[in-house]
């Protein structure tokens, strides 16, 4: 290897690297985090297709989305407070084919009060030992969004972000987000949705938690602003189980918005709730991203890793190829049965004048192809015109 490259890390070596609970520590594997998946995309290791950049702007419209799934990769605050490690979401998961990168925006001064901003937090996954100052360490500083929004136009996504409060609201307004996000936390705040909606960005909203008036009053405070909405079907549990998922309710949510676009942003730990959310409806996904699933953090160990974010989208995007019939003409014709189909023949010596049935029959791979097998109902009952030794194929001309 030559001087001042970069030696590749596979993603399997970078998983036993674990941080232990020691600020050089973890340093040290943030850095290998970065190196092994700049090296990894290098390689195609994580990487399915490469993305065409389009001019194409998606709306949450059903005119306008119409059955192409809208998937977006939720870091939140999984990027751990570091500019670099956000930037390096961004462009693994644009090639792994999100369609946006969404982050997380808060001014927890603003939003918390000063005795919960200093309460103590005691947890594994704490960054600090107030909660306060634990918030703080995750998140992104305003001077950096501007960054990762021209590294998302540069990899051709959406970048999107979810607003906690009013003052996060006017920063992502300063830059000109691309969409927003309205947590389930903020379902039914009235208030706080109509400065939202008075944007006129698109939003995407979560339910979890939400009742079904709470969900209507949210839907029409946007809708009397613009119609660029899309209703996520969301289960508030972190992870969620596969048998707490409650997909059927996507379907629900489609009859009672019938004019809206209807999605799912789920917080399971597998890939499969995508395509199954799809069949049921779906065109708008949010799925939780990580670089590493054993990283410190509450979101990361139900998060997909790169490979399988780019499984979850392209197992979303095939449903829609699956679904048609095959053509009729096809049927019968494939390969398989032109190499290996079996022909009718004689099981057995039969006599001019004979009728053919079920004991007088069998079949036998030729490389002529004669009547196959399969179409057996075709000559039974049928009486032949010429003798025909066991063995032989028997052909349409042997009757009338």
């Amino acid at each position: 290897m030559k001087e001042g490259t970069i030696q590749p890390y596979s993603a399997a070596k970078l998983k036993t690297q674990v941080a232990s609970d020691t600020p050089a520590a973890r340093e040290k594997h943030r850095k290998l985090t970065l190196r092994a998946a700049w090296a990894s995309s290098q390689t195609n290791e994580f990487a399915g297709c490469r993305r065409i950049q389009t001019t194409e702007v998606k709306m949450f419209r059903k005119d306008v989305l119409d059955e192409s799934p809208f998937v977006i990769a939720e870091v939140g605050q999984n990027h751990q407070g570091d500019l670099d490690i956000a930037r390096e979401y961004i462009r693994i998961y644009a090639f792994e084919g999100a369609d946006a990168i969404k982050f997380q925006t808060r001014n927890n001064r603003y939003l918390f009060s000063e005795d919960a901003y200093a309460a103590g937090y005691d947890s594994e996954n704490a960054f600090a030992e107030t909660y306060g100052a634990h918030r703080e360490k995750l998140e992104l500083k305003p001077e950096w969004l501007p960054i990762l929004k021209a590294d998302c136009e540069k990899h051709g996504v959406k970048f999107m972000s979810t607003p906690f409060d009013e003052p996060s609201l006017e920063i992502l307004q300063q830059i000109d987000v691309d969409l927003l996000k309205v947590a389930s936390f903020d379902l039914g705040n009235l208030p706080f949705l109509n400065r939202i909606a008075k944007l006129g960005k698109p939003v995407v909203m979560s339910i979890g938690g939400g009742k079904i008036e709470q969900i209507r009053s949210s839907v029409e405070v946007v809708l009397k602003h613009h119609d660029q909405l899309a209703i996520l079907h969301c289960v508030s549990e972190y992870p969620c189980e596969y048998n707490r998922l409650g997909l059927d309710n996507i379907e629900v949510l489609i009859k009672e918005f019938p004019d809206c676009i209807i999605g799912s942003s789920d917080h399971f730990n597998g890939t499969l709730s995508g395509p199954i959310a799809y069949m049921k409806g779906a065109r708008v996904f949010e799925k939780h991203v990580t670089l590493n699933r054993a990283w410190k953090g509450t979101d990361h160990s139900f998060a997909l890793e790169p490979d399988g974010f780019r499984k979850f989208v392209r197992d979303i995007k095939r449903v829609r190829a699956m679904m048609p019939q095959k053509p009729a003409d096809e049927i019968g014709n494939e390969r398989v049965f032109k190499k290996l189909g079996k022909s009718i023949i004689a099981y057995s010596d039969i006599r001019v004048g004979e009728e053919l049935t079920l004991d007088k029959l069998s079949g036998r791979i030729f490389n002529t192809h004669y009547i196959p097998v399969r179409e057996s109902n075709k000559v039974l009952g049928k009486t032949v015109k010429r003798d025909i030794a066991k063995g032989e194929p028997i052909q349409y001309s042997d009757f009338g």
